[in-house]
């Protein structure tokens, strides 16, 4: 499944990084923490947070991860924007909880 993919299947919001939408994804991290997506996280995989701020598409970057899903309304902040069309990465949202889209996200991709 494509990033685009599953953002028309779920209707996810796009708010940048619209050069990687076709990236294949790979599976999903759930975490808020940057320290332990940087440590666990894998390539190709979906990020689901709700932190918000430019460092985290430094880690997206570092870890060359599909997308990053930011949950419950959250919406990126200006850097983070940037960065993310720098980096091609896309940031998507959902008003769904972390729970709720971590949940749809495995069952999609299992």
């Amino acid at each position: 499944m494509t990033v685009a993919e599953l953002t028309e299947k779920f209707g996810l919001t796009v708010f940048s990084g619209k050069a990687g939408l076709e990236k294949e994804i790979t599976g999903g991290y759930v975490s808020d923490l940057l320290s332990d997506v940087m440590g666990f996280a894998r390539e190709g995989q979906v990020w689901i947070t709700l932190q918000t701020h430019q460092n985290v598409m430094a880690i997206a970057s570092l870890k060359d991860l599909a997308a990053v899903v930011l949950v419950k309304g959250f919406e990126p902040d200006a850097e983070t924007i940037a960065h993310s069309e720098e980096e091609g990465i896309p940031v998507l949202g959902t008003q769904l909880s972390t729970f709720e889209f971590a949940g749809i996200l495995y069952n999609e991709l299992h």
